[in-house]
């Protein structure tokens, strides 16, 4: 009986202690990410807005508080058209990469054996080792008037299509930059649902769509999303795209 209560007494402690260590050691190892997103993320960050305060006096930028420059650029109609309309191009991208890489991240991770896996994960990877602009400059040469998809249609008696500098272009351009990332991100977090829920859903007779909408995507929302705000940051900042396919 003493044994017992002693034993219980204890518990708390070795818990408390246990707790106690794992938030040290957790801190210990995450100061490293902390003062390196203070350092090359938070101070450029600051140090960029305070120079917007400056002022340019005999072609030299002098410390000052002027915030002209903010009152000239949020004064525009052009800066505003400009922030609404790329606000829109990125939230469609996001939608619009989600919802294409859904089904592939699905795929290679409910379909594929463990080696087919990691060789469509490195096949998604590879696209990386080329440089994004190389591969929006590629595009120019299919999506163009007198370009290789035309070019295919046209024995069909179909187009041209005008593809390129317009809408379909710079979404084209953002499939590029994020479609491979996105299908990443989200089969990482598939590859963690507990596949008994899915098993469960069948004995209950739940069908395969019903599954999918009600099982595996509620179980992994946090990485779907996460995998969408990655591609609407990534659209939200990108001028190659606009630029070179977007006209």
């Amino acid at each position: 009986m003493l044994a017992r209560r002693a034993a219980a007494g204890q518990a708390p402690v070795e818990d408390a202690r246990m707790r106690k260590t794992v938030s040290v050691y957790g801190l210990t190892f995450s100061m490293p990410m902390l003062l390196w997103q203070l350092i090359f993320f938070l101070a450029p960050l600051v140090f960029l807005i305070a120079l917007s305060f400056w002022s340019v006096r005999n072609f030299r930028m002098e410390p000052d508080f002027n915030p002209d420059n903010w009152s000239r650029m949020l004064g525009r109609s052009v800066f505003w058209e400009a922030y609404f309309r790329t606000l829109l191009l990125s939230a469609s991208a996001a939608v619009l990469t989600s919802a294409l890489a859904f089904p592939a991240s699905y795929a290679i991770a409910f379909k594929l054996s463990d080696a087919a896996r990691r060789w469509a994960i490195f096949l998604m990877v590879i696209p990386f080792f080329t440089s994004y602009l190389v591969r929006v400059y590629s595009w120019q040469i299919f999506l163009s008037d007198n370009g290789i998809i035309n070019a295919a249609l046209a024995p069909l008696g179909l187009g041209p299509f005008p593809m390129l500098n317009s809408t379909f272009g710079t979404m084209v351009g953002y499939l590029t930059l994020c479609l491979p990332l996105v299908i990443l991100l989200q089969l990482f977090s598939l590859i963690f649902v507990d596949r008994t829920l899915i098993e469960a859903a069948h004995n209950l007779r739940c069908a395969r769509l019903r599954t999918v909408f009600e099982v595996v995507v509620p179980a992994a929302r946090v990485g779907l999303t996460i995998a969408a705000l990655f591609c609407f940051i990534l659209t939200f900042g990108d001028f190659v795209s606009p630029l070179y396919l977007g006209g």
